[in-house]
């Protein structure tokens, strides 16, 4: 993330604020959240369907900066030819033809804020595809409200599907790279019997319980919350409604159950330390269930912010695991 919001509905991408020294709130402060008590959930189902939906930031960067030879590509999300109907903006950056990395990006950002770790994969030798996820970036518009997991996880499918099918990289070996909200869909992708990944990396996320993330989004100030209702007991009835209606959203069976592909896959996942919306704790846990799955803990570093505080240790990790399982 660049700068404050997290990576959500705000369009930001930046560190999330550390939480203050919280002030007993005064008469009239609490009884503002009192009033307000009746519109939360209301406030909460439209926070809960804007943080997949968020405003569209620009790509801020592009390849070049980052020396990466790239091509734009478009991946039909439909079974329609691409410019004909819905489909993700890609740029595919070629190296070796038998290693690939697919690259996701945070909530609300696209996939220029990810050029850094694909500059270093590059450079290393991998091919490098990184996408806007839908709703983001370049890429399509969706408007669903239901069924959100799956169709996050199709844009994952559709790139890796694609490199496969038509971009020449049949026989490669691929791996998954998300962030934050990415992560999820990355690691869901391995529910699908015809996955095509070899491989999972994980920055700053996914975690075991999906609910507490939402509450957590709102303590670091990653949306748009009115004061009163950051106070109780507006705050935690916004609280409640908000994990509940956003995980519904999702329609997903979390954790996946450690079955098939998840015995045998493995991810890497990097975790901060000092991780205030995605707890490390969670990362651990969510872990501990798969046999492949490893858990890389970056000092001192807070959500998405690996490659500012650690950048080689961040590096050398990725780099590391990625060797040992693409070769």
């Amino acid at each position: 993330m660049d700068r404050t919001r997290s990576d959500l509905a705000a369009g930001g991408g930046g560190t999330p604020e550390p939480a203050p020294a919280r002030r007993r709130p005064g008469p009239a402060a609490r009884a503002l959240a009192v009033l307000a008590v009746p519109v939360v959930p209301l406030y909460a189902t439209v926070l809960s369907y804007l943080v997949y939906h968020p405003p569209r930031r620009p790509h801020h960067r592009s390849p070049e900066e980052f020396g990466l030879p790239s091509s734009e590509v478009w991946v039909p999300l439909d079974d329609k030819p691409a410019g004909k109907g819905r489909s993700l903006h890609v740029w595919l950056c070629p190296g070796s033809t038998d290693r690939v990395v697919v690259i996701g990006h945070g909530i609300g950002l696209s996939k220029s804020a990810s050029l850094a770790q694909a500059g270093f994969l590059h450079e290393a030798g991998y091919t490098v595809a990184l996408f806007d996820h839908r709703n983001h970036g370049r890429s399509a518009t969706d408007r669903a409200f239901w069924g959100l997991s799956a169709r996050h996880t199709d844009d994952v499918a559709a790139v890796v599907g694609y490199l496969r099918r038509e971009a020449g990289y049949a026989g490669a070996r691929i791996a998954v790279f998300g962030f934050s909200f990415s992560t999820f869909p990355s690691l869901y992708l391995l529910r699908r019997p015809e996955c095509g990944v070899d491989a999972i990396v994980c920055d700053s996320g996914p975690a075991l319980e999906l609910p507490p993330l939402f509450r957590n989004f709102i303590l670091v100030k990653g949306i748009p919350v009115p004061a009163p209702l950051r106070t109780e007991p507006s705050l935690g009835v916004l609280s409640r409604v908000f994990g509940a209606v956003g995980t519904a959203m999702l329609q997903a069976e979390w954790p996946p159950p450690a079955e098939g592909a998840y015995l045998r896959t493995p991810v890497l996942m990097l975790a901060g330390d000092g991780d205030s919306v995605i707890p490390l704790d969670g990362v651990r846990a969510l872990a501990g269930l798969y046999p492949g799955a490893e858990v890389r803990v970056l000092p001192d570093t807070e959500h998405l912010q690996g490659m500012k505080t650690a950048p080689d240790e961040y590096r050398a990790a990725v780099l590391d695991f990625l060797k040992r399982t693409l070769g």
